[in-house]
């Protein structure tokens, strides 16, 4: 058995929704208070103005004191203005959006899958702003790794699905069969923008936490999940409040048997 704790959390491009401010020193708290063996990332900037050009997967890793980590561009632009799409597991050279795995065990073979946008936007609550705004989606990534251990090999995966009804469903349902092709285990981990446990129903995996963590200051619905396609042991379950976005982190202690 492998013992290591397993974490997501959407960082909201590093915004404390209190102040209104990034900082690269709150963003690096927040990940070290996690102290995740894994954590994958949603909402991840690089090189953008809002953010102070940081590369805050970076930040992140050195957070945790990675041995891997991987940032994967969802678009290059600017998320909420002009944008276009981008290679996956590029190296970014102008300012980019997108998910990120960290890990303090080695991780090998990454892969990466890309989703177009869905062509509706979709009456949302934003952080900062009143009543709902009407959100256009974007190129959404999912970024997969290999994790090397004494006991063995297993599948790791970051996520960050659509917002718009139906297209996560079907993101998530590819997910699984993308997944299915690399070495068993497979954990998942991410912002699904899905609920309570319609993950679970929809991949039939097992689904490690059931604990609200959306909107952080008062979390009413699951948004943030970890699954496992094979029976693996969830010990202590976290939701993490921090200054940092406006969703909670979670973490998850398991025990996991590779080759399962």
């Amino acid at each position: 058995m492998v013992s290591l704790r397993v974490g997501t959390y959407n960082i909201l491009n590093g915004l404390a929704v209190a102040s209104g401010q990034v900082r690269d020193r709150d963003l690096h708290a927040a990940i070290t208070a996690l102290d995740t063996d894994i954590v994958a990332l949603q909402e991840v900037d690089y090189g953008q103005l809002r953010s102070g050009r940081a590369d805050q997967a970076a930040i992140a890793a050195d957070a945790v004191g990675a041995r891997s980590w991987r940032f994967a561009p969802s678009l290059i632009g600017d998320p909420s203005g002009r944008w276009e799409a981008v290679d996956l597991l590029s190296s970014p050279d102008e300012p980019s959006y997108g998910i990120a795995l960290v890990s303090r065990i080695p991780l090998h073979s990454w892969q990466a899958r890309a989703f177009p946008a869905a062509s509706v936007p979709v009456p949302l609550k934003v952080a900062g702003r009143r009543g709902l705004t009407p959100v256009n989606d974007h190129p959404r990534t999912v970024l997969a790794a290999v994790a090397d251990t004494p006991e063995g090999s297993f599948t790791v995966a970051a996520a960050h699905l659509s917002f718009v009804p139906g297209w996560n469903v079907r993101q998530l349902r590819a997910i699984t069969r993308w997944l299915a092709t690399m070495p068993a285990p497979h954990v998942l981990l991410g912002d699904l923008n899905l609920p309570g446990n319609v993950p679970a129903r929809v991949t039939r995996w097992f689904q490690l936490a059931r604990t609200r963590t959306y909107p952080s200051w008062r979390p009413r619905v699951q948004w943030d999940h970890a699954l496992a396609s094979a029976a693996v042991t969830a010990h202590a379950t976290t939701t993490h409040r921090l200054a940092v976005s406006d969703h909670a982190a979670l973490t998850v202690d398991i025990d996991l048997e590779p080759g399962t």
